[in-house]
């Protein structure tokens, strides 16, 4: 009995050791933080997304806090109100910046893009894409197997089931680049949230030349240049075989969706441009000059008596 108590208050005495050293410890090493922190943490929506380039909110709140310029720093969730709001608190310019959105650059869907072979392994994007191109010809489309889906916090983005191509949510995405970077194909972007849900891209990423992107994918980018030399603003480039639209020259004319011929332009919240109506050919008008036929006029015989 008395092995058992003489036990019980060594460990006792031994955590009361413990516990004094690490409070000397704790009162040795302790950094003030600034009170601010908690305050700006409060006024961000606390997704933790790490869409701002920070492991979380609590590391951004510090930043914010610490910076003496934030123009660099801006939390996509939030958005400018939260921005002017947390700048108006610390005393510093709020960063401007545009809204953005994700967007998927693949129209190869089923019908579009036949399967080649049956992928039977894990249903990974990252997994898939490290073994081999995928289930059809196209190395660079979408794989659908929904990698961005998990990566997305906010529901904003699912794999359409008659497609087979990830889909983005535009009224829920907050740019927060999450399914960017989940997926291995590099298929998504952020790009600029156009006035009432409306944009015009390149919904296609293949480096191949003309003939084997058409013959792998008939929606594919071509790089006929027919788009380039239609639009009046300079937005449209072509570069390793592929077109791409600068969101900030575009002015959504919508004569480059009109001229591509295979439809690798995809057109959101927009009217196609009405079908230019061609005057119906006139007939050759009949000359005049034509050579009539010889008529053969009868001789009336003279009468007799």
């Amino acid at each position: 009995m008395s092995t058992l108590i003489y036990t019980i208050l060594t460990l006792c005495a031994i955590g009361v050791i413990a516990a004094l050293v690490l409070y000397f410890v704790a009162r040795k090493f302790h950094v003030e933080e600034d009170e601010r922190i908690d305050v700006v943490e409060r006024k961000l929506p606390g997704a933790n997304c790490g869409g701002c380039g920070f492991a979380g909110c609590r590391a951004f709140a510090t930043a914010m806090v610490e910076s003496d310029d934030i123009s660099s720093l801006y939390c996509s969730v939030g958005g400018g109100d939260v921005m002017a709001d947390i700048a108006s608190y610390l005393g510093k310019e709020a960063p401007v910046k545009e809204p953005l959105v994700a967007t998927v650059r693949c129209g190869g869907s089923c019908d579009k893009r036949p399967r080649t072979n049956i992928y039977g392994g894990v249903r990974s994007c990252s997994v898939a894409s490290a073994l081999y191109v995928g289930e059809t010809a196209c190395a660079y489309g979408c794989l659908g197997y929904g990698d961005c889906v998990e990566a997305c916090q906010f529901d904003a983005i699912h794999i359409n089931p008659e497609t087979g191509l990830a889909e983005v949510d535009f009224e829920k995405c907050t740019a927060c680049g999450a399914c960017v970077t989940a997926c291995p194909k590099g298929i998504i972007e952020l790009r600029k949230r156009w006035p009432k849900g409306r944009a015009i891209y390149v919904s296609c990423v293949s480096r191949d030349k003309g003939p084997a992107t058409i013959k792998a994918c008939k929606a594919g980018c071509i790089a006929c240049r027919k788009c380039e030399k239609v639009c009046e603003f300079g937005a449209i480039t072509i570069e390793n075989n592929v077109a791409y639209i600068d969101y900030t020259k575009c002015r959504l004319c919508r004569k480059c969706v009109a001229e591509c011929p295979t439809g690798a332009i995809k057109m959101i919240g927009l009217a196609p441009l009405p079908k230019k109506e061609t005057a119906p050919k006139a007939e050759p008008a009949k000359s005049t000059d034509a050579v009539q036929p010889a008529t053969t006029v009868a001789k009336a015989e003279p009468k007799q008596d």
